[in-house]
């Protein structure tokens, strides 16, 4: 039995009032999700927020999944009738085709503004999106410079703040938002998982067996897309152990039975690639 998992920093809150009216001056909203959970990190007032604009639709870290993960949830998100554009921060790759399709959605702005008489000027974009999915890497990549406090741990960005672009592209960077109370508690769950909630907010040694038998799981049942076992790197013959068994083993091996901190260290890898690619989340059938 887990503990709710709940973390709704005092910041937060504010953040979120603020966000709701900047958000009134924007013509683009980029929707930042994490890949390995891209409905987990779905912020159920998006839609809200967005009303009746442009809204692109960012799957950040796409290079800790597989891509024949990658390739389900492109046809899954297709199947909705939404474009999906995968970026890796971190290196850049997919940032530009971003940039691409922000400044065609100004491009049409523009035009509009230009068919009424009025002057163009340059597109308001915003990226919103939970804790640590990647946000202000996105943008210090799309600026080709770092001017945003860039951290892998979740509540870094504290403050709404606009930075240009381009001649063409004003972006605000917003901190990370997630629901007030989290309903979906095996969502939370991988949040946890994934680092994109702060650690106060959970147990490392509950989240770590979850994750452990959610792996068992995954392979069990998607083997194709697990060719390789992430567990193998402990060298403990895993198969049919619960999440729990795997821990008490592992921690008996090598911490001297502190499951505290061999739980950490999984999750640690986890977050780090050293398990490999590893998606948590596949389309629903």
């Amino acid at each position: 039995m887990t503990n709710d998992i709940q973390w709704y920093p005092g910041h937060i809150a504010k953040a979120e009032r603020a966000l709701a009216e900047q958000l009134k001056l924007v013509d683009v909203v980029l929707e930042v999700r994490d890949a390995r959970i891209p409905l987990a990190t779905h912020h159920p007032r998006v839609p809200e927020w967005v009303g009746n604009k442009t809204r692109v639709l960012i799957l950040n870290r796409v290079d800790a999944i597989p891509p024949a993960v990658r390739q389900l949830w492109q046809q899954w998100f297709k199947t909705r009738g939404e474009t999906v554009y995968f970026t890796n921060a971190k290196d850049g790759n997919g940032v530009g085709q971003v940039l691409q399709v922000a400044q065609r959605a100004g491009d049409e702005i523009n035009q509009r503004r230009k068919n009424r008489g009025l002057l163009a000027r340059p597109v308001r974009a915003a990226a919103i999106g939970f804790p640590n999915v990647g946000k202000s890497a996105l943008i210090n990549r799309l600026l080709k410079r770092r001017i945003v406090v860039s951290e892998a741990r979740p509540g870094v960005t504290r403050q709404l703040r606009w930075v240009r672009i381009s001649d063409r592209v004003e972006l605000l960077d917003a901190p990370g938002v997630i629901p007030t109370k989290l309903e979906d508690q095996a969502a939370a769950i991988k949040l946890a998982i994934c680092d994109d909630i702060g650690d106060a907010a959970y147990d490392s040694y509950q989240v770590a067996v979850i994750f452990i038998d959610l792996l068992q799981d995954l392979m069990a049942t998607a083997p194709e897309l697990m060719p390789d076992n992430p567990l193998s790197r402990y060298k403990i013959d895993s198969l049919g152990m619960t999440g729990e068994e795997f821990v008490y083993e592992l921690s008996a091996k090598r911490d001297r039975g502190d499951l505290e901190r061999t739980a950490r260290q999984i999750l640690i890898d986890f977050r780090k690639g050293i398990l490999g690619t590893v998606p948590l989340e596949l389309p629903p059938n």
